[in-house]
């Protein structure tokens, strides 16, 4: 597959960038893709609920009152499950959601969301760009010019550039990544996803072996 690539000023600059087909071309693997916005989303939950048993609730020390004679029913502490301000019976506790993907299903599932993107036609390359300073102004000018204002999209870049990412992390919908950091739920959560002309060759190359970023 072959895309032109478009200057910041939103016009064709003449040239095309191929995507290749082992990377954008594929299958999408539904399952995969599946497997994988699900551990990430996993991976994002802080996992800190947490309710006192009754162990862990202030009082009841002693027995409120004997075990017979009284006419009421046995009870051993006032904290019982059953009473009010008692622990809480089979309450969540602190735990860690993530989980373990194989690296080669990561990579399925990475390699099936941009040929998904590709197949829907959400896949536009943009020539390498920068920024001598953040200013949103540029970044919102640019997608003016490309015809993305008020869409959800995602930029791809090649490599981390600080003046790009924060000249767009106030703009609504608006996403700034490096290419080896993106998950396969954010190269899916946009309407279009944006690529630097170096980023194609950076996808295009392989994908990290290790790390959560990877899924």
């Amino acid at each position: 597959m072959e895309l032109e690539v478009y200057k910041i000023d939103g016009t064709k600059s003449g040239e095309k960038v191929k995507l290749p087909d082992s990377i954008f071309g594929i299958k999408p693997h539904e399952h995969a893709m599946y497997q994988a916005v699900r551990l990430y989303l996993a991976s994002q939950r802080r996992g800190t609920h947490k309710v006192k048993g009754r162990t862990e609730v202030r009082g009841g020390g002693r027995k409120p009152w004997r075990q017979k004679g009284t006419g009421r029913a046995r009870v051993g502490t006032i904290r019982s499950p059953l009473w009010i301000g008692g622990g809480a019976i089979h309450g969540p506790q602190p735990r860690d959601y993530s989980f373990r993907l194989p690296r080669k299903l990561k990579e399925l599932a990475r390699k099936s969301a941009l040929s998904q993107k590709a197949l829907d036609k959400q896949i536009r390359v943009v020539e390498d760009f920068s920024f001598n300073e953040p200013k949103t102004k540029q970044m919102a000018s640019l997608l003016t010019a490309l015809g993305l204002d008020g869409t959800k999209t995602t930029l791809i870049l090649a490599n981390n550039d600080r003046n790009v990412y924060k000249s767009g992390r106030n703009i609504p919908d608006f996403t700034v990544l490096e290419a080896r950091n993106a998950s396969t739920y954010e190269l899916l959560n946009n309407k279009m996803l944006l690529l630097q002309k170096s980023a194609v060759d950076v996808l295009s190359n392989g994908f990290p072996k290790t790390g959560v970023r990877s899924t």
